[in-house]
């Protein structure tokens, strides 16, 4: 009886988990730019699970300059250096404005979105966060290889890199492969406004 236990257990523990791979390929690109995919759950009404993550401010940098995380999660702007710093987004839903702060902050991102992070005084300091809908998150190898580790069931598979025009996707099982394929060949980086709308001036002084 005991061995019928155990035997159900493992064979419970093996249905339980599941990879979704494949490859993603990037037309256009140029340099390196983090690429990510996610796989949001088809089947099931599963919510994600938020993350808390540190986001640094460390010599007029942010880092990490690109994140991907689940809704609901909380994100600490750490500013270590010595001086002020104004961290914000316009995107909306979720706007944010820290105002001028040492030590840290704290911000919920509760909405699915895009948000392009930015400081008001250095505007070399940028930064992309995207909120998904969901836990299931891998960042792409260099090779452009994926993995997800996943429970039984189908799922939408999103491929997103900041400069690409727009995602990619796919519909596929647990235990299947994707191969998916971006574009960033139209891509041109704009200079931003600061948080009022205007050119920065005089950033280099503070």
């Amino acid at each position: 009886m005991k061995r019928l236990i155990l035997l159900v257990l493992l064979l419970a523990g093996f249905a339980s988990a599941a990879e979704i791979t494949g490859e993603v390929k990037v037309a256009g690109r140029k340099g390196e730019v983090p690429t990510y995919v996610w796989a949001e759950p088809l089947d099931a009404a599963t919510a994600a699970k938020p993350g808390h993550f540190v986001v640094k401010q460390l010599n007029k940098e942010i880092t990490p300059r690109v994140s991907v995380i689940p809704a609901g999660s909380v994100v600490d702007f750490d500013n270590q250096d010595s001086i002020l710093h104004n961290v914000f987004s316009k995107a909306k839903p979720g706007d944010f404005d820290l105002g001028l702060y040492k030590s840290s902050r704290p911000v919920v991102f509760r909405y699915v979105n895009t948000y392009r992070v930015f400081c008001n005084i250095h505007p070399q300091m940028t930064a992309v966060i995207r909120v998904v809908p969901t836990s299931y998150i891998a960042e792409v190898g260099a090779d452009g290889r994926y993995k997800l580790d996943v429970p039984p069931g189908k799922y939408r598979v999103t491929a997103w890199s900041e400069r690409a025009a727009k995602d990619a996707s796919a519909e596929i099982s647990a235990g299947s492969s994707a191969a998916l394929a971006l574009d960033e060949s139209q891509y041109v980086e704009l200079p931003h406004k600061n948080k009022f709308g205007q050119d920065y001036k005089d950033y280099q002084a503070r």
